[in-house]
């Protein structure tokens, strides 16, 4: 095991009787990095992180937390970890300031002028009875709560589920403070932009199974870059090019066309289109939602059958 290695999960699996949740999960994450921890609701991304934190028994494979294994030293490993699910229930007649000191109480740890904070970039009420919260609210406790633990590992699953955008960005630049103070983040998501904009590298998962992992730009080589082109001269139809997909020129401009190509494959196109004389050209860079759809559309193609 990698020096570095904060997390190490190998070949996971989780059978609820004879359903098969989690199949085949493999991955690392190491010191000072975000890990995106991706793919749609009911892919096994919320099975993962429970037996990570030692709530679910694994059925097969392995998992370890600081070295330690997640189900035998759960104890030990949660004394430096720092937990937020998708969903927050609170104690109805607690206000959101008590629940705080508790969360941090719990771990060990105090309320500090870090933690008032967080309440103030948050804006939360802390003075309100957790009752009256919305869902939103109910995650800004737990995030407030998380954010103020000196933790090494922080494990956030949907955790922005509920909160509007300005506090989205409150999220994601407090995980950026974290992992500049060289704390490891894994983030399970499937709101796209928000792991395209933080994560180190991810790990996609498809019904039970990581499928891929790497950095974004290993993946890219994954996907297509969106090409539009007017030329001098008169532009050939490129449809019939290996690597180039979805070509279609344009109704009103002589020469124009827009089409897609692999993105590893973008030099043999560029050198068509440099000998045509480019009057203008844009290309818009491949996403991570891209890349998503890509995967699951080459996975549908495969599959005999449709699973839960």
């Amino acid at each position: 095991m990698m020096a570095d290695t904060i997390l190490s999960v190998k070949h996971l699996q989780k059978k609820f009787g004879k359903f098969a949740a989690l199949k085949d999960v493999t991955f690392d994450v190491h010191s000072g990095e975000v890990f995106g921890f991706i793919g749609p609701n009911g892919a096994g991304k919320s099975t993962t992180i429970r037996t990570l934190l030692g709530i679910l028994r694994a059925s097969g494979g392995s998992a370890t937390i600081f070295g330690k294994d997640v189900w035998k030293d759960s104890v030990r490993i949660h004394e430096h970890l720092a937990y937020v699910p998708g969903d927050v229930y609170l104690w109805p007649n607690l206000t959101g300031g008590e629940i705080i000191d508790l969360f941090l109480k719990l771990n060990h740890q105090r309320h500090t002028s870090r933690t008032n904070d967080l309440i103030k970039q948050f804006e939360l009420d802390p003075g309100k009875k957790a009752r009256t919260y919305s869902k939103g609210n109910r995650q800004k406790v737990a995030l407030i709560a998380a954010f103020s633990t000196d933790a090494d590992l922080y494990i956030f699953d949907e955790p922005t589920s509920g909160l509007d955008p300005l506090n989205e960005e409150i999220f994601q630049k407090n995980v950026l403070a974290l992992k500049l103070q060289g704390k490891s983040i894994l983030l399970s998501s499937h709101i796209l932009s928000e792991v395209e904009r933080m994560c180190d590298r991810i790990g996609i998962i498809r019904e039970g199974q990581i499928i891929e992992t790497g950095t974004l730009t290993e993946m890219r080589h994954l996907t297509r870059t969106l090409i539009t082109v007017q030329t001098r001269q008169a532009l050939p139809d490129l449809s019939a090019t290996q690597d180039v997909h979805n070509f279609k020129r344009s109704d009103n401009t002589p020469n124009k066309a827009s089409f897609s190509v692999d993105s590893d494959k973008m030099d043999k196109v560029m050198q068509t289109l440099a000998s045509l004389e480019i009057i203008v050209l844009q290309s818009t860079p491949p996403t991570l939602e891209d890349l998503f759809l890509r995967y699951y559309q080459k996975g549908k193609q495969g599959d005999g059958e449709n699973e839960a």
